[in-house]
């Protein structure tokens, strides 16, 4: 077995605490996510729209942290494994592990939360269909034409 010097060991070392903190943050960043995706499930329910939207804009942020992570954490991956990481530190392969069942359960209620969503829009779409306006057949007393006098005399 080849014998590695100090200091290339202090940058694996380096690197393996970068790593497992950078899967950390995005093992939150999913926890956080799925947090939001809870609450937004809620708020479909109770069709509460500005609770929606708030919970759409946080969802987006979210979203958007773990993407910028994920493009750090892959190069992060591809150095490990270059440096001699295929031996899968328990830790990290239990982040990875945290991360993919994290993953799933997002997923899962991202689909759900859709669903949910596209039902309700479907029944308030069968509601607006069935709404009659009990004016529809009525002409509107503002609409229509009246005489109206040309001249107004006046005395003084």
């Amino acid at each position: 077995m080849e014998e590695i010097s100090d200091k290339e060991l202090e940058e694996r070392v380096a690197l393996l605490k970068k790593f497992r903190a950078l899967l950390q943050r995005q093992r939150d960043k999913f926890r956080e996510y799925l947090e939001v995706l809870e609450k937004q499930e809620n708020s479909i329910a109770n069709e509460d729209a500005d609770a929606l939207l708030a919970h759409t804009e946080l969802e987006q942020q979210v979203v958007s942290n773990i993407m910028n992570l994920q493009k750090v954490i892959v190069p992060m991956a591809d150095l490990y494994k270059k440096n001699g990481g295929d031996q899968k530190e328990e830790a990290i392969a239990s982040l990875q592990s945290d991360l993919s069942t994290l993953q799933n359960q997002v997923l899962a209620q991202n689909k759900k939360n859709r669903d949910l969503l596209r039902s309700h829009i479907d029944s308030i779409r069968t509601q607006i269909a069935v709404f009659r306006n009990p004016y529809k057949s009525r002409r509107s007393i503002y609409a229509e034409k009246s005489a109206t006098a040309s001249m107004v005399m006046v005395e003084a």
